[in-house]
């Protein structure tokens, strides 16, 4: 590559580091600048509050099920079931996204997430809900989840101009992150005065405001090259199977996202059985994992340019190792709270890194179907690694599963990164157009 084409990644690069630290005044094209365009400003705040409904019924979900059965497996399922369909509708969902009005796709998505909200509320309420029938109605919004989560990242660029995308990107994540450091500790909360079915009912409640947004928003039409939704699949995986740079950062994203399914997976186990907990301590745990995820945001661009991207994952997965060891050990609240700290930052420095190279490297005519196939991959991996640390931790116990997960994760990331690199700066970036 050109130094001139290593600058321009290198810039990049740099505003999504700044964007996503939020701790940079806002130019005329800073970090804040995308807040000058009155639709994404409304979609992001929208879509702050539908990510806090989501992270509300995610804690809830999870604790209800330690409280409608013994197994580690089924609580761990709990989360896989908002995985799941990513991997197996994920890359549908990208040639949806590609072939149809991104907007349109959105609204049916989260109407139909918001139906089966609010029957999950009225279920819970009554009581009538079984592990299976919980785990039916999550896989049912993570469905809602994997057909609105590529139309949604794709149409940013209907949102902002193009020189505007990356600090608009890491906005986005931004809002996500901050749900994810708030909504655990309330859905705690919540849960320990009322019952998950108020946490249920306050997500359904969430989508209202980002539905009456994307029928407030009339973007120009774009021009859509509409393929059978068979062969556009398959022109997005071809396409991803044919770039070097990334075939190996999906490769990447499996093995990580297989391994990071073991924290989160396993943490209700963990305060319900290991810590003799309650939900505020569940909640606890959870809002440091997302304050850790949220303070680590400054960190990534000084570690990228410092370690490279193979460097800020090693951190990443040092981290994420300590972590699950922690856990594993604890006896009491206190001692397990730094192993959540500790997640959060590695989470967000491995799935960010990753995120944002498959985005810097996916041109737009593919890049819903990149972004599914990058989601279908990563989360395919988080899905099966739930399944398999909650099969172990039923077999074997919570403290084995744990020390089973650091074990993989050091091993599998010694092996690929001779086997998988990551790319070299500069290598298959995209010059914006």
């Amino acid at each position: 590559m050109t130094k001139a084409h290593d600058t321009i990644e290198e810039r990049i690069e740099e505003v999504v580091d700044s964007a996503t630290a939020g701790l940079v005044p806002p130019p005329a094209n800073g970090t804040f600048s995308p807040f000058r365009y009155p639709v994404f400003r409304a979609i992001w705040i929208a879509n702050l509050f539908s990510n806090l409904g989501s992270t509300l019924q995610s804690v809830g979900a999870a604790w209800l099920m330690t409280e409608l059965t013994p197994s580690h497996q089924l609580v761990a399922l709990v989360q896989a079931s908002a995985t799941v369909p990513i991997m197996l509708l994920g890359v549908f969902a990208g040639a949806i996204a590609d072939n149809y009005d991104r907007r349109v796709v959105m609204l049916v998505s989260q109407v139909a997430m918001l139906v089966v909200s609010a029957l999950l509320a009225v279920m819970a309420y009554a009581g009538w809900l079984t592990p299976l029938l919980l785990l039916t109605f999550t896989l049912g919004v993570g469905t809602g989840t994997a057909l609105n989560s590529p139309a949604w990242q794709a149409s940013v660029r209907q949102q902002v101009d193009h020189q505007q995308l990356p600090q608009a990107i890491a906005l986005n994540s931004i809002s996500f992150n901050i749900a994810r450091s708030i909504g655990p500790a309330l859905g705690g909360l919540l849960i320990s005065i009322w019952n998950p079915a108020f946490a249920f009912a306050i997500n359904a409640v969430s989508y209202v405001g980002l539905i009456a947004v994307l029928l407030w928003w009339r973007p120009e039409p774009r021009k859509i090259d509409a393929r059978p939704i068979l062969p556009a699949v398959a022109a997005g995986m071809a396409f991803c199977a044919r770039s070097v740079p990334l075939r190996r950062i999906l490769i990447r994203g499996f093995a990580l996202g297989f391994c990071l399914a073991t924290f989160q997976s396993l943490l209700p186990g963990v305060v319900h059985e290991s810590l003799h907990g309650r939900e505020v301590d569940y909640g606890i745990m959870l809002g440091l994992f997302g304050i850790g995820s949220i303070l680590a945001a400054p960190s990534i661009g000084p570690i990228r340019r410092r370690l490279g991207l193979e460097g800020i994952l090693m951190l990443g997965s040092a981290l994420y190792i300590t972590a699950l060891l922690i856990a594993a050990a604890a006896q009491s609240l206190v001692a397990a709270m730094p192993s959540a700290f500790l997640a959060g930052i590695s989470w967000v420095l491995i799935l960010t890194t990753i995120n944002t190279a498959v985005q810097m490297r996916s041109p737009d005519a593919v890049l819903g179907r990149c972004l599914s196939i990058y989601q279908a991959v990563t989360f395919g991996g988080m899905a099966l690694g739930a399944w398999t640390w909650g099969s172990l931790a039923d077999g074997r116990g919570i403290a084995f599963a744990l020390h089973g997960g650091a074990a993989t994760l050091f091993v599998s990331f010694v092996l690929l990164r001779f086997l998988a690199p990551m790319p070299r700066p500069g290598e298959g970036v995209l010059r914006p157009r």
